[in-house]
């Protein structure tokens, strides 16, 4: 079979638009498909956007933190104009509570440290500044309305709040990876839109390309699955499922957009605020409102779904959600009319992504990020194309794990942490908080 292509990614949300940008910089003729009618009009529109550096582990906190600088530099990164304009990168900073449940912060600390993150502790009284109708009561743990004890306090005063000022958000989760898609193409990518994978190609024991529903074939040595919620469907195609001890599924989830407390400008003086004791995060969103989103604390029912048929329509998780957060904000206003996203995480199964080779080779995956790595996303692309060279000029991943160097804060994380066949990471959340 003749090669069209050197590389084909499937999936152009923003983490397969970066991988097709950072393939196609370095040299490789790429084509992107997706399955929708243009980039980041799936998972990736429905994301948060959030920007911040603090996670479970020091891989994945440093490589966060890494993230923060190429949002800060994004013209620069790009390179090139998009007529659309560019997505844009608030650095608002991110407050997050001390509670029991993330043991008021200490693990998370000791982690910052490590990798030269900065931080300052907030007093109560500091918080309450920033956030004037902040109530710095315990409500722990985490309850559906419907518990006789919801919005009880626990009795315990919760000691204050970490501000860590390299965080925020991306505006438009949907035009930063159309941003990386003019780049891409800047760098001699192409993209097919309208465009579902219907079987992965194999030759003589690897990858060979990929057919289409249409009854097209496309030929490559190497594809990618950056697929999404849709991600597990596609390594079944692939058949490599059987080599890997971490998998990914589809979960349903819901936002809230709420207007901001009366006489408080959230969008402008607000903040990215994450709150485990009411299992809660929200950040600014434009109109002077809130966009609100759950912790997945352990009372709420996690709904796996597939990807091609779940409801996308409200459910009483979104007032759920609403009602948690006007514990801490007391004067959240809580409307009627329920507005947000309704949308889809790719999950694996310790929350942790998956960026790695696979079993047939040829066959990659940046995978299970769906929730906690749109951060990553302008990272990951260059991390995926260093993997992707290594393993194409004869280096065992799986013996010897590929590294890559984090040049803005000066640190080199191994991508074995990402592998396949990792035990499910104890030190995770196993929540959207990764």
């Amino acid at each position: 079979m003749a090669k069209a292509y050197d590389a084909i990614v499937i999936g152009a949300g923003v983490i397969g638009a970066s991988t097709a940008l950072a393939l196609a910089r370095d040299k490789r003729r790429v084509l992107c498909i997706e399955k929708l009618p243009a980039s980041g009009y799936g998972s990736t529109s429905g994301s948060c956007a959030i920007v911040r550096p603090f996670y479970s582990t020091v891989d994945g906190s440093a490589l966060a933190y890494e993230s923060h600088f190429y949002w800060q530099e994004w013209a620069d990164f790009l390179g090139t104009i998009d007529e659309r304009g560019l997505a844009r990168y608030v650095n608002c900073g991110s407050l997050v509570v001390k509670c029991a449940r993330n043991k008021y912060l200490e693990p998370v600390l000791k982690v910052m440290q490590q990798i030269g993150c900065p931080y300052r502790e907030l007093t109560p009284e500091e918080v309450r500044q920033k956030l004037p109708f902040v109530i710095m009561e315990s409500f722990d743990p985490p309850r559906r309305p419907e518990d006789p004890k919801f919005a009880q306090s626990s009795g315990e005063h919760l000691p204050g709040a970490v501000h860590f000022p390299t965080g925020g958000y991306v505006t438009d989760p949907q035009l930063a990876a159309h941003n990386l898609q003019v780049a891409a193409e800047a760098a001699g990518a192409q993209f097919k839109f309208n465009a579902e994978i219907t079987g992965i190609v194999t030759e003589q024991g690897r990858v060979g390309g990929v057919t289409l529903a249409s009854g097209e074939t496309i030929a490559a040595p190497v594809v990618v699955n950056v697929a999404g919620p849709h991600s597990f469907k596609i390594n079944r195609m692939a058949d490599v499922e059987k080599g890997m001890r971490i998998k990914t599924k589809a979960l349903r989830h819901e936002v809230a957009h709420v207007p901001s407390p009366a006489g408080f400008d959230y969008e402008h003086d607000g903040i990215h605020f994450s709150d485990q004791d009411t299992a809660c995060y929200c950040r600014p969103e434009i109109g002077n409102h809130i966009l609100i989103g759950s912790e997945d604390p352990e009372c709420d029912t996690r709904e796996w779904v597939d990807p091609d048929d779940f409801n996308r329509e409200f459910t009483d998780q979104w007032r759920v959600q609403v009602m948690r957060m006007a514990q801490r904000f007391h004067t959240l206003p809580i409307p009627n009319k329920m507005k947000g996203i309704v949308e889809l995480y790719d999950v694996s199964d310790d929350w942790i992504p998956i960026y790695d080779k696979s079993d047939l080779p040829g066959f990659y995956m940046a995978v299970g990020t769906s929730g906690n790595q749109f951060k990553n996303a302008p990272v990951v692309g260059e991390m995926m194309s260093d993997l992707i060279t290594a393993c194409e000029n004869g280096r065992d991943h799986d013996a010897d794990p590929v590294s890559y160097r984090l040049k803005h804060i000066g640190r080199t994380v191994s991508l074995g942490f990402y592998s396949r066949r990792r035990d499910p990471d104890a030190r995770s959340s196993f929540s959207v908080l990764g």
